[in-house]
Order: C-alpha cells, then structure tokens, then sequence
C-alpha cells in the first residue's frame, strides 16, 4: 500500500520535533525518515539542499508563527499592553507553558549556529525591536525599553533553558508572572 505523504507545514512539524530531541547535528536523516514515515528520496524531493534546508524551513515556519502571534500584536495592537499580554499568552502557549524547547535558541547554541546566523539573528533582533516599540508606546523611554525587551527574551529563553534542566516547568510559569509585573501587565487569570 502506498503511503501518503504529509503536507508541508505538517512535515515541518515532524522534523522540527526530531531537531528539537536530537540537535541538527544529531538530526540524521535516517532519523527524519523513521519520524516522517518518508525515505530519504521523498526528503530530497520536499528539500533538495538536504537538512540544511531543512532547518532553514523550520526555522522559517517558526519566524511565521511568531510573526503572526508574537510580533504582529506587538507591532499593530493600537493597545501596547494587550499586545504584550498576547504576546505572553503566545509565548507560553508556543513552549507549551515550558516544556517545549526554542529551537531557535537551540540553533543559536548549537555547532552549526554559523549556518543560520543570519535568520537567528533577525528573529531575535525583531522579537526584541518590536517588543521595545511596544513598551516606547506605553510610556517608557527608548533605552528602559530596549532593555526591558532584552531581559524579557533573555527570562523566557533562560526560563525555558532551566525548566528543561530542573525538568520544572514551574520555573517558566514563574518567570513568565514575574516578566509580567517587570512590563507592568496585570496577572492573567
């Protein structure tokens, strides 16, 4: 019987899950292939440039979610605190409440970082940038908020770093309502 492959987004989905367990190093295809039921053909066929096109797809779908969940209410939201409570409820949405690893800020760790500077990079820098914007237009000073959206990205990355190593996700809800009372956003319910 023939197998169907599965759609794009969904297989992006797979193959993130394997980076994310084994690190793009580790991340063979062998492995891909076992996670997405696809040989090594097929994978060819969805990323000819191989499992670097492959992370860079990934890390692509993942610069869309944050686009359209983080950084948009951040950037469009006429109310610059109910874009920062959404991107909080996002955020700790996307990690699961902490138990899911940023494979961004895994890439940014890993040995193959070189690879996707450029992407790493631009979506830290946006997420911090936009963020900042946001505070600015609360009422805190340019250099407050810049610093204040690099300690809150640095909580949430630190947060889900610790979480994973204490295997407490407590540490990330923690740092998620002390984050908030750092940015002036009530408790969420």
């Amino acid at each position: 019987m023939r197998r169907i492959a599965p759609e794009r987004d969904q297989l992006l989905a797979i193959v993130a899950e394997v980076f994310r367990e084994h690190g793009y190093e580790g991340a063979s295809l062998t492995l891909i292939g076992e996670a997405t039921g696809l040989g090594k053909g097929s994978l060819y066929h969805f990323f000819p440039g191989g499992k670097e096109e492959m992370a860079r797809a990934v890390i692509d779908n993942i610069d869309g979610w944050f686009e359209e969940n983080v950084f948009a209410p951040l950037r469009d939201s006429a109310d610059p605190g109910a874009g920062i409570e959404q991107m909080l409820g996002a955020t700790d949405s996307y990690f699961r409440s902490g138990r899911r690893v940023c494979l961004v800020g895994a890439f940014a760790l890993d040995e193959s970082r070189d690879l996707f500077a450029g992407q790493i990079r631009d979506y830290f820098g946006r997420w911090v940038t936009h963020l900042a914007d946001a505070l600015v237009r609360s009422g805190h000073g340019l250099a407050e908020a810049t610093e204040l959206a690099e300690e809150t990205i640095a909580a949430i990355q630190g947060a889900l770093t610790l979480a994973r190593a204490s295997d407490d996700t407590g540490v990330f809800s923690r740092a998620l309502r002390r984050t908030r009372t750092r940015l002036g956003i009530p408790p969420s319910d």
